[in-house]
C-alpha cells in the first residue's frame, strides 16, 4: 500500500482518544502519523525488510498499550500510537502487491520480511499495487472520520496527504517506467542504493 495510507491509517488509530482523553489527542495522532511513516523509510535500504516488523512492532505495541493505560502521558501515548502506527504499516503491507517495479504484473512472492520466522511473506494482493484505485480508495475511507474529528493543522495534514495520495495514483505507473529508463544510467556511486527491483525489473523488459 502507498505511504499516504499508512499513515492516515496510523492517525486514525488515535481517534478514540478524542473522546477518552481529549488533552492527549494531539500528540496521538502525530505519533500516529509517523508510525505510519516510519516503516518506509527503508525505501532505498532493503525495502519492506530493514524497518519493517510484522511480528515484533506488534509485540511492542501491546506493551507500550498497556503502560499507557495504566500511566497515561505524553510520552506513554506517543510510544504506543507510534509503535502501533509501524506494527499496522508491516501488517498491512501482506495485503497489498508484492516488491517489484511494477506490482500489477503480479510476478513477485515478496510482499515484507518476517524477521521471527526469518523469511518472507508472499503478497495478498487485496489491494492490488501501492498507488492502484483500490488504495486511494483506502486512503479516501480512512480520511473522512478523520477530517470529521480534526480541525487546524492536522486537518490540513490530512488533506495534504490526500492530495499525495491521489497524484501518486494518477502517476504511478509512469514513475515506474521512468525508473527503469533512468536507473541504468546512474552514477556508480549511487549504484549500492538502487533497489535491486530497478534493475531487474528492467532486465527483464
Amino acid at each position: 500500500m502507498m505511504l499516504p495510507t499508512h499513515v492516515l491509517g496510523g492517525m486514525l488509530l488515535a481517534a478514540p482518544l478524542v473522546r477518552v482523553a481529549p488533552e492527549l489527542a494531539p500528540i496521538g495522532f502525530v505519533a500516529g502519523f509517523l508510525g505510519g511513516l516510519f516503516p518506509d523509510l527503508d525505501m532505498y535500504v532493503g525495502h519492506r525488510k530493514t524497518l519493517h516488523f510484522p511480528v515484533y512492532y506488534g509485540l511492542f505495541a501491546a506493551i507500550a498499550l498497556l503502560a499507557a493505560l495504566v500511566a497515561p502521558s505524553a510520552a506513554t501515548v506517543a510510544a504506543a500510537l507510534f509503535l502501533l502506527g509501524a506494527a499496522v504499516h508491516s501488517v498491512a503491507d501482506m495485503y497489498g502487491g508484492g516488491l517489484e517495479l511494477r506490482p500489477w504484473e503480479g510476478n513477485s512472492d515478496r510482499a515484507v520480511y518476517n524477521h521471527y520466522h526469518g523469511a518472507w511473506i508472499a503478497p495478498r494482493r487485496l489491494v492490488p499495487y501501492d498507488g492502484a484505485v483500490e488504495d486511494l480508495a483506502l486512503s479516501v475511507g480512512l480520511s473522512l472520520p478523520l477530517l470529521l474529528l480534526l480541525d487546524g493543522p492536522l486537518r490540513r495534514v490530512v488533506l495534504g496527504t490526500l492530495l499525495v495520495a491521489a497524484v501518486y495514483t494518477v502517476t504511478r505507473r509512469h514513475l515506474a517506467e521512468m525508473a527503469a529508463k533512468i536507473a541504468p544510467y546512474a552514477p556508480d556511486a549511487l549504484s549500492p542504493f538502487l533497489p535491486e527491483r530497478y534493475v531487474d525489473d528492467d532486465t527483464k523488459q
